[in-house]
């Protein structure tokens, strides 16, 4: 029996592929749980659209983000910020910080997509990258200074 998988299921298959499985399979475990539904011809139509719609949202998305990203490169951020004699930071400059200094400038860049190789606690030059998925991302400096 061919069915079409409302969600993912574990060494079967993901959202919306097309699987044989046995009846009982189908009729005992995956339709009462709502797991998968039966591949008529309209509701595999239906499925092929909806993936049409949603791989072009996807690209529509990632050009975006790539225009947002183009625009981000080679901004830098300035920091002021009480640091002791060693150039040590009484604190740090997070990726919470980096994404309100960016929102400041009119880049939306929630803080989970900002990667730093450690965190920033000492004065000078770092670079932190924004990463987004499929390979899209941008370098940015981060320039701490003493306040």
């Amino acid at each position: 029996m061919k069915v079409i998988l409302q969600k993912d299921v574990k060494d079967l298959g993901k959202v919306g592929d097309l699987v044989s499985v046995s009846e009982g399979f189908a009729r005992n475990f995956l339709f009462p749980r709502k797991l998968a539904l039966e591949a008529t011809e309209k509701r595999v139509k239906e499925f092929e659209h909806l993936n049409r719609v949603a791989e072009a949202k996807k690209i529509k998305a990632n050009s975006d983000r790539q225009l947002i990203l183009n625009k981000i490169s080679g901004v830098t951020l300035n920091f002021k910020m009480a640091a002791g004699d060693s150039d040590r930071l009484f604190g740090t400059v997070t990726t919470t910080d980096i994404s309100r200094a960016l929102e400041k400038q009119g880049f939306s860049v929630d803080r989970r997509d900002i990667l730093l190789d450690e965190p920033i606690k000492i004065l000078g030059q770092h670079k932190a990258v924004i990463k987004y998925s499929e390979g899209l991302q941008a370098s940015i400096a981060i320039a701490v200074e003493r306040a």
